[in-house]
């Protein structure tokens, strides 16, 4: 190796050290370790060996789940979830709820698609139905979901995705029915993905590896989806390490606990300021069920936090105009607190 080869390789090490060292979620995880260290030192090792445990059981699944996600990517499939909104009113919303509960899309990464849509003239009514199911649950919150807290409990959070789409979508047609949020976007789209065809072609290569550049988008879809979630999980882990040893369960049980009438809406309003994402928040409610939460404040705390946390409001916020932001939260806020409700009663009947 020559020495500009061997500087261009220690300078492209020293990026990647500070890409790492400047990650705010690492720095918080470093952070957690550091302050344990000085506070409570006999903790760490015990905080240190509840985060090895839980990475280890999660591991096999983590690896399924970033799996799914790159394989949508390379093959393209995610142009299949256009054709959800074509056809008739009714039949594109419960299609728009079905496929947005199904898709692997987050709060944010849905916003671009939605935009699309949007811009290419695709009706309020089934893109809303698609935007509010579509961050609650996809494949891989399914998967991890049944392993940090239970697969009744991720069947229940997909059916629960499925209904406040149904909800939302049809509020909005009816909505529109009397003139309302007729024109939703804010000004001209900018930095968005290109205009979606509802009726041409659609590019779907099931075998992507048969094609170099498939393959390598499968690569980078991988990686990136591994980096973003794994150190998310990681961060969360951590927060769980500390509340199971520093936080009563009588004091979860008196303010989410099912003896609180008000236990879901509190969650609700928890959430909104708190969630982090659909992949942190598995291993955080866990830990609040095992302190006392109850079922429904879980499940009214992972929707509502899904569809209104702070980074998705904001990308809302700059999409579309303030009324129809008003009742993007509405929906999802109400919604999740109904829904958090049913599924109260219905755990405690089973």
């Amino acid at each position: 190796m020559s020495i500009n080869e061997a500087l261009q390789s220690l300078s492209n090490n020293r990026s990647r050290l500070w890409v790492l060292l400047s990650d705010r979620v690492v720095l918080a995880s470093l952070a957690i370790v550091l302050l344990l260290a000085i506070v409570d030192p006999k903790n760490l090792p015990v905080s240190l060996a509840f985060l090895g445990d839980a990475v280890i059981g999660m591991a096999p699944f983590f690896a399924i789940a970033i799996g799914l996600a790159a394989y949508f990517s390379a093959t393209g499939a995610d142009n299949l979830i256009a054709r959800a909104f074509a056809g008739s009113p009714t039949t594109a919303i419960v299609a728009a709820s079905m496929v947005g509960a199904l898709s692997p899309f987050c709060s944010c990464g849905v916003i671009p698609l939605v935009a699309s849509l949007l811009a290419a003239g695709v009706p309020l009514a089934p893109v809303m139905a698609f935007w509010i199911a579509s961050p609650i649950m996809d494949p891989e919150i399914f998967v991890l979901t049944s392993v940090g807290i239970g697969f009744g409990f991720a069947v229940g959070k997909t059916a629960i995705a499925v209904a406040l789409g149904l909800f939302a979508g049809f509020a909005v047609y009816l909505l529109q029915q009397r003139g309302w949020v007729v024109n939703p976007l804010k000004g001209e789209l900018s930095g968005c993905r290109k205009k979606i065809s509802l009726s041409g072609p659609v590019d779907v290569k099931w075998k992507f590896w048969q094609e170099s550049d498939r393959t390598r988008q499968f690569a980078t879809a991988a990686i990136s989806n591994g980096w973003l979630i794994g150190r998310w999980l990681i961060l969360a882990f951590l927060i769980e390490s500390l509340m199971v040893t520093y936080i009563p369960t009588s004091f979860i049980e008196s303010i989410v606990g099912q003896d609180n009438i008000f236990s879901i809406p509190l969650a609700v309003l928890i959430g909104i300021p708190s969630y982090l994402n659909g992949y942190a928040a598995i291993p955080l409610v866990s830990g609040l069920i095992d302190l006392g939460m109850s079922q429904g404040a879980a499940m009214a705390f992972m929707t509502a936090g899904a569809v209104s946390s702070i980074p998705a409001a904001i990308a809302v916020f700059g999409l579309v105009k303030k009324p129809v932001f008003a009742l993007y939260l509405f929906l999802g806020v109400s919604g999740s607190v109904v829904t958090g409700i049913g599924w109260q009663f219905l755990s405690e009947s089973f």
